[in-house]
């Protein structure tokens, strides 16, 4: 595969073999990005100087036979949440344009002792907060797919900036499908870590402690760099490193036909459009012929309805902190407002944002039964497949507030929030969860299948994804980006 499409494992073992240098490779980014950059905007922001500089140095120290690291010399973006040295972190708000990073964030950091030269950064919707990619400092990036459609978000920049094969690999962060569903919209490959596994320091918008349900995660065109990517970042740091260390367990299955496969296409919550139904049904199909245990009625034993519930409040809980006071004070006379028997959208979110601690503390109990019932359920089986999200990429409208945006779901307009479902089934409950290529939509659109394991059994994922990479479909770049 030509080196635009190549995975960030590739490079680094042509860089190895000194079939291609780091320069070289920078450079060759640089001028698909000049090339495909202006009509997608995912790369946003460049350090190109101090990049080159170290893309040289990289060919130096392995031209004197140095020990390297193994993403020695390749170049990759991160998402624009995340600190990098010397560039901005905004989160897409202009107010904090001047917000310029001194060191990087603590994933930044491993990735780049492992060796990767950090080049840019990649667009965010504002404040992380939205399934499409715009904001008023840097704009709208699109689907390298289909321009009038979303690349996904929040870390829809990295998904577009991989697909078009503009970086060699990509980091982002989750709380509600933020890796997951920019993968799914735009073809390529997540990994949702386990909750707390992988450090998120230098991605917050100043100190404090993890935010509940986000976790930071790797992206690429190639499951071998999720697995990489999450090995080189995964681990205690600070005072916690000085008590434990982090031992994830392998993937206890040596073949697809040892496999046991449960499958979840649809739910009431969240109705589920034929395409990527009938995506994740052919991946379960496929499974079950190659020898696997598949099983389309198997279910744990929790309450959709109330993950449903449960998602917004803990998620949207988790975000309130870094509303602005005056938001914050307009969510909470909002919920006094409210009538009891108030079920809607706006009435949910003002009871999630200004949550009592004992409401909270009530839905992480209820979390902590959820967490008890997957884990019976994860005894019998060894993954879940389900949808990323209920749609394809859907076409930008950034006119009405988010939840009031309908797309279309077997040709019936559905609000489009409610498919955070998909990304809170696994979220809040600690879950890691891979997002892999699965299938095209009619009208030629990638669609993929999230991959949802037990607590730290994120190598069984990766390795299920995998097998589907090497024996059902893999990446394919978007037409026109060759």
């Amino acid at each position: 595969m030509e080196q635009a499409f190549a995975t960030a494992v590739q490079l680094a073992r042509q860089l190895r073999a000194r079939r291609a240098g780091s320069r070289e490779l920078l450079e060759y980014y640089l001028d698909r990005i000049d090339r495909y950059n202006p009509a997608l905007n995912a790369v946003v922001a460049m350090d190109v100087a101090g990049a080159r500089a170290a893309a040289d140095e990289a060919d130096r120290e392995l031209a004197r036979g140095g020990a390297t690291g193994p993403l020695h010399g390749v170049p990759m973006t991160v998402k624009e949440s995340f600190d990098v040295a010397g560039l901005p972190t905004t989160w897409g708000a202009p107010a904090l344009r001047g917000n310029v990073a001194r060191r990087a964030a603590e994933a930044v950091r491993r990735l780049q002792s492992a060796g990767a030269i950090v080049f840019g950064k990649t667009n965010v919707p504002l404040m992380l907060a939205d399934w499409q990619c715009a904001n008023e400092l840097y704009g709208v990036t699109t689907n390298p797919w289909d321009p009038a459609r979303t690349p996904g978000g929040s870390s829809g920049g990295s998904a577009a900036a991989l697909a078009a094969g503009l970086t060699g690999f990509e980091f982002g962060s989750d709380i509600g499908g933020s890796l997951r569903v920019p993968a799914h919209f735009c073809g390529v490959y997540s990994h949702k870590p386990t909750w707390g596994i992988v450090p998120v320091s230098g991605h917050g918008l100043g100190p404090g402690p993890a935010t509940d349900v986000s976790v930071c995660g790797p992206m690429g065109r190639g499951t071998a760099d999720l697995e990489l990517g999450l090995r080189l970042t995964a681990g205690a740091e600070g005072a916690e490193a000085r008590g434990w260390s982090l031992r994830l367990p392998p993937c206890p299955r040596a073949r697809i036909a040892d496999f046991r496969v449960a499958v979840l296409l649809d739910a009431p919550q969240a109705e589920v459009d034929a395409p990527v139904r009938d995506a994740i049904e052919g991946v379960a199909r496929f499974l079950a012929g190659e020898g696997a245990e598949v099983s389309f009625d198997a279910r744990p034993a929790i309450d959709f309805a109330g993950v449903a519930r449960d998602a917004t409040l803990l998620i949207r809980g988790a975000q309130s902190a870094k509303l602005p006071d005056g938001e914050y004070e307009r969510q909470r006379r909002r919920r006094e407002a409210a009538a009891i028997d108030d079920d809607s959208h706006e009435a949910a979110y003002a009871r999630a944002i200004a949550a009592t601690h004992r409401e909270w503390l009530g839905a992480h109990a209820r979390r902590h039964a959820m967490q008890q019932a997957w884990d019976d359920f994860f005894s019998r089986w060894d993954v879940l497949l389900c949808p990323p999200a209920s749609t394809i990429a859907f076409r930008h409208d950034r006119v009405p507030p988010r939840h009031l945006r309908l797309v279309p779901v077997n040709g019936r307009p559905r609000p489009s929030i409610e498919q955070v479902f998909w990304a809170g089934l696994a979220g809040i409950a600690y879950l890691p969860a891979t997002v892999a290529p699965a299938g095209r939509s009619p009208e030629g659109l990638p669609t993929g299948v999230q991959i949802v394991g037990p607590r730290h059994g994120d190598l069984t994922c990766i390795a299920l994804a995998r097998w589907l990479e090497t024996g059902f479909r893999g990446f394919e770049p978007p037409p026109g980006m060759k």
